[in-house]
């Protein structure tokens, strides 16, 4: 029997719009930097992973200011790594501070408020489990989800990234429920399927673009309303 059903945010819930890939190639070009939104794309999940990392090490907004600089130049080389002309530290940072200045905006996706409130319409407890940091109260607040969830697990919070199990673990003491009564709903097969698997919760992968195939090994779904067909 299911007991709680847990959400990815980003790309799951929400999209960002314009993406961030767009984002911060218009930025780079007032700078000078060339580089093209899929090159970027291809970049930033290596460079968020690498931001939570030094997260996890150090929370970088609480870092002395010469510190705090460095985590954003780190940050920001990464994601311009492919730029077509060099790019540096201090081109990076500028290009960050000026990209986070204007902000990251994101809507919610036409099905997602509809299947939240379906799923507590049935009165079943919700939870959040994302590789984002401490911001998810303002992140859910503005996109109206503050009322489903009852339980929040980020990977600050957890220490630890999405695959590994132990975010989804903490997800399940939270909720206080068995792994066998949890499903998972995530957009990528590499971090939501497999790290839900591996803590033994049921994964379903939300595919609304028609990417997936086949050869998926869980179950695939086309919009958040499917979600109640496996309660």
């Amino acid at each position: 029997m299911i007991k709680a059903v847990f959400f990815d945010f980003f790309n799951t819930l929400v999209y960002f719009d314009p993406p961030r890939e767009k984002h911060y190639a218009d930025t780079a070009a007032e700078f000078g930097i060339r580089i093209s939104p899929e090159a970027i794309a291809a970049a930033l999940p290596e460079a968020d992973a690498w931001w939570r990392s030094e997260n996890f090490r150090s929370t970088i907004k609480d870092r002395e200011q010469s510190s705090k600089f460095d985590a954003y130049r780190g940050y920001g080389l990464r994601i311009l790594r492919d730029a077509d002309n060099t790019v540096s530290p201090e081109q990076a940072l500028q290009i960050l501070a000026k990209a986070f200045s204007v902000g990251f905006k994101f809507k919610n996706y036409d099905d997602s408020l509809p299947a939240l409130g379906a799923l507590k319409g049935k009165n079943m407890p919700m939870g959040l489990i994302s590789n984002i940091g401490e911001q998810i109260d303002s992140y859910l607040d503005r996109a109206g989800f503050t009322d489903y969830f009852a339980h929040k697990i980020t990977s600050f919070e957890a220490g630890c990234d999405k695959p590994q199990p132990q975010i989804f673990q903490l997800a399940l003491k939270r909720a206080g429920i068995a792994a066998a009564e949890a499903l998972f709903v995530g957009d990528q097969y590499d971090l939501d399927v497999i790290g839900a698997r591996s803590a033994g919760i049921t994964p379903i992968l939300i595919d609304r673009n028609g990417a997936a195939t086949g050869d998926y090994d869980c179950i695939v779904i086309k919009n958040l309303a499917q979600v109640l067909n496996y309660l």
